[in-house]
């Protein structure tokens, strides 16, 4: 009966968070509803910033994917040119909404990191202690860091992904453009110079994974 009880609590305030989530519409309403089921900016932050991690290493995937699927294109001696524009354009848009999801969930780190930090400032002003004052801005200051820290490797990543587009893009119109046997042998020369932006990108990514890594476990 007590669990039954707890369990119907959790399920009316989960619905008090949409409710508010839906009427207000604002990062503040945002906040309070989800410090009503235990919520804070510091667990949201940690949250965004996992998204935004594991958004990397899914867009890391799907670019190594669509590699993949390039080099197998460029491969074929005979082929059905139709069939192959289709499998590469296909492979470009995931990879571009691979993209598209990364800089998203950047954009939400960025947000609840402002407010966390804003919110953390004013309440400095609230110690008695002065101690203690020193002690939290102190951290404050050190987290702010390996928060920049970390941003600066989100978006060094998220700014190798438009190379890579930009090469993908070029030769999947071209392919479009030029559904005939000299398009296939054109695309073959720049498969190197594909592979190239990849293989940089992928180690941009995989710095930008560890520092939010880092990160994580600081703020914890």
């Amino acid at each position: 009966m007590v669990k039954r009880a707890a369990e119907n609590h959790l399920v009316f305030l989960i619905v008090i968070v949409f409710i508010m989530l839906f009427v207000g519409g604002c990062s503040s309403t945002y906040y309070s509803a989800m410090e009503k089921v235990g919520k804070h900016k510091r667990d949201i932050m940690v949250d965004r910033v996992e998204d935004a991690r594991d958004s990397q290493a899914e867009a890391q995937e799907q670019f190594k994917s669509a590699l993949e699927r390039f080099n197998a294109v460029v491969k074929l001696q005979e082929t059905d040119l139709k069939k192959a524009y289709d499998s590469l354009n296909r492979e470009y848009e995931k990879s571009e909404g691979a993209a598209d999801e990364v800089s998203s969930r950047i954009e939400k780190v960025e947000s609840v990191a402002e407010d966390l930090f804003a919110e953390w400032q004013d309440e400095l002003e609230q110690y008695q202690n002065r101690e203690l004052r020193r002690s939290s801005k102190e951290k404050l200051k050190k987290t702010q860091k390996s928060y920049k820290e970390m941003l600066a490797g989100m978006h060094q990543a998220e700014a190798g992904m438009e190379p890579v587009l930009k090469i993908f893009r070029d030769n999947v119109l071209f392919l479009k453009h030029n559904l005939n046997a000299q398009a296939i042998g054109s695309l073959q020369g720049e498969f190197a110079n594909l592979k190239g932006e990849i293989d940089v990108l992928v180690k941009k990514m995989n710095a930008s994974i560890e520092s939010s890594n880092r990160f994580i476990t600081d703020i914890r």
